[in-house]
């Protein structure tokens, strides 16, 4: 065989390394399937981001129905209330007193009262504060509050402007949530103008004003409290108006 010259295999060599030339097909082919990927990572994206939105529209729904089922609450609560006594009538050691409840104003103070009643919680309690002129408190007296919760200053609040709106004679209860079980029964011997902070009006008294009177002019010590127990025996309930 004849030698191959030098000059020859460099020639060869560097035709070797030289670059290749891509074709105009590779180059569309490369950007169709890099096209296909971005297509398909965004069609990933979205059915991914589908569940949240379906769950914001549950959440919506679920709003929807606890409204519903907070507007049948208060549908059943007024048709309860149909069927709570309009009536009660409290057995005290000074005679009877007869209030009308408030139960389509506010049925569910009205239900607790009920309750607590059947239970026997009243049986037995003595009306513990007294001021004349101004409000009867019957009850638990571990639930009574202070003096100052009734007093502005030193002086009672009949003291303070009159409101006429604020009759003698109402039945209400504490305003506090704290109470668990207890409930305090307060019937006011004036109008007080600052009632509706303070009070829970349920009902008020039909019959038995006198005795409501008797009650507040007994003698009490400086806290109120009378000297001479006021029991309440029972309280029963009827439906007449």
């Amino acid at each position: 065989m004849g030698r191959i010259k030098p000059q020859t295999l460099l020639q060869q060599s560097k035709k070797k390394k030289g670059p290749t030339r891509i074709s105009v097909s590779t180059i569309v082919a490369c950007n169709l399937i890099i096209i296909f990927l971005m297509l398909s990572l965004v069609a990933i994206y979205r059915h991914r981001a589908k569940p949240t939105t379906n769950g914001l529209s549950s959440g919506s729904n679920n709003l929807e129905e606890i409204e519903n089922i907070e507007g049948m609450e208060r549908t059943t609560l007024l048709h309860e209330a149909r069927r709570l006594p309009q009536q009660a009538i409290l057995n005290t050691t000074k005679g009877l007193i007869t209030m009308q409840l408030y139960v389509k104003s506010s049925p569910s103070t009205v239900t607790r009262f009920i309750e607590r009643s059947h239970r026997g919680y009243f049986n037995g309690l003595c009306f513990h504060r007294v001021i004349k002129h101004f409000v009867i408190q019957g009850g638990d007296p571990k639930f009574a509050g202070t003096r100052e919760d009734w007093t502005v200053g030193g002086q009672l609040n009949t003291q303070l402007e009159f409101s006429p709106k604020h009759e003698a004679f109402m039945l209400g209860t504490s305003k506090s949530e704290d109470r668990g079980d207890g409930f305090e029964l307060f019937i006011t011997t004036a109008p007080i103008p600052d009632l509706n902070d303070k009070l829970t009006v349920f009902g008020r008294v039909i019959k038995g004003e006198d005795v409501v009177q008797e009650i507040e002019e007994v003698d009490t010590d400086e806290h109120f409290r009378p000297k001479s127990p006021i029991i309440i025996n029972d309280i029963s309930f009827k439906d007449e108006l």
